[in-house]
């Protein structure tokens, strides 16, 4: 499936003010942290010297290579340029940016308003168990026994499968996660298919394995956060899937894992940000680069993301076909995120491909 990249107009991500100061809404709408958490703050239980977990006060600040995909419906050596990049920018990145990528001013306008309102709502009503008539909302981490396992962050993690159960007061916000994820699968199935050309998968694969509601949507609020010198945003992870399209606002606190440091990455108003998943790099046998990255907290900002993971079915087998020998042994990925779970529930954190190596 080619997708046509038209010219878009200048897009602005998230267009609200940067800063938001502690006020009463917040004291309503926040998760309580600082109450639920007490312990392990007021103990001044430090994140580890692990690096993973060390917060410094200043780092690098790099631009991800930005991807013009208008120039894959050009000539054949402007599209045979533009897939030359998308993969090298998987090899040596794992993250790239795209600009052109075909999905609609008004959609993204209209998922970001959606996101903010459903954010905003009091937390009581956001803690309700089955608020939009899913179990999808959770918060901070319930087994936390370390601020190294504690994430300032609460998420809307909806299988896109559960679309239609949402109703009633959250019909606006359903049309719109139902336009915007229609699009933003369109975009992944493409740029899957250009990253799998030369590795050996069946051409059809993405067509038969991942399907509309086989993905994910993972819709992200980092509150603001008095202890932003010890606490993480998101705890680092890679990302259980083939490639994910992230729409962040320009808060900025997005890191990478590159050259065994930390580098934060530059927030681009204009582009949507791409990441190689655990699947893709399993399926390049380690030629394609599943980053670990992670968020910082801000102390003053509340920040935005949203996450379209594009996943295949529970059945469907994940391998190294054209490259051999193969790192890992077969798997499928209900067998991965099975075994994710099972080690977040014991460890707080997933194991991840490492699990499924030869």
């Amino acid at each position: 499936m080619l997708i046509l990249f038209s010219k878009p107009e200048k897009i602005t991500f998230f267009p609200s003010p940067s800063f938001v100061p502690r006020s009463p809404l917040h004291n309503t709408m926040d998760p309580p942290f600082e109450e639920k958490y007490k312990s392990l703050l007021t103990n001044a239980t430090l994140l580890s010297k692990d690096k993973d977990y060390v917060i410094m006060s200043d780092y690098e600040e790099h631009e991800l290579p930005i991807i013009d995909l208008h120039r894959l419906t050009l000539s054949f050596s402007e599209r045979e340029q533009c897939v030359k990049e998308i993969r090298q920018a998987a090899r040596e990145w794992g993250f790239f940016q795209v600009v052109n990528h075909g999905i609609p001013q008004e959609i993204l306008e209209g998922i970001q308003l959606e996101q903010r309102k459903a954010f905003h709502r009091p937390f009581s009503k956001k803690a309700e168990e089955n608020i939009l008539n899913l179990s999808c909302y959770t918060w901070g981490n319930p087994t936390a026994t370390c601020l190294r396992q504690l994430s300032w962050l609460e998420v809307f993690h909806i299988p896109l499968t559960d679309i239609s159960k949402i109703s009633g007061e959250y019909k606006s916000l359903r049309e719109s996660i139902e336009a915007y994820t229609a699009t933003a699968e369109k975009l992944a199935e493409d740029l899957s298919e250009i990253l799998a050309e030369n590795l050996g998968v069946s051409s059809t694969f993405f067509q038969e394995n991942c399907l509309p509601e086989t993905s994910y949507l993972r819709m992200n609020r980092y509150p603001p956060c008095p202890f932003s010198s010890e606490v993480l945003g998101a705890l680092p992870h890679t990302d259980s899937c083939f490639v994910n399209v992230l729409n962040q606002d320009q808060i900025g606190g997005l890191q990478l894992w590159m050259n065994e440091k930390w580098i934060s990455v530059k927030p681009n108003p204009k582009a949507l940000i791409i990441n190689i998943g655990d699947l893709f790099q399993v399926a390049s046998n380690d030629v394609y680069k599943s980053i670990r990255h992670r968020v910082l907290a801000s102390k003053q900002a509340e920040r935005f993301s949203l996450a379209y993971l594009y996943c295949p079915r529970k059945d469907a087998v994940i391998e190294s076909t054209g490259m051999k020998p193969s790192m890992y042994r077969k798997f499928t990925f209900g067998e991965l995120t099975e075994q994710n779970a099972r080690d977040v529930k014991e460890t707080g954190n997933k194991g991840g491909i490492p699990r499924f190596l030869v």
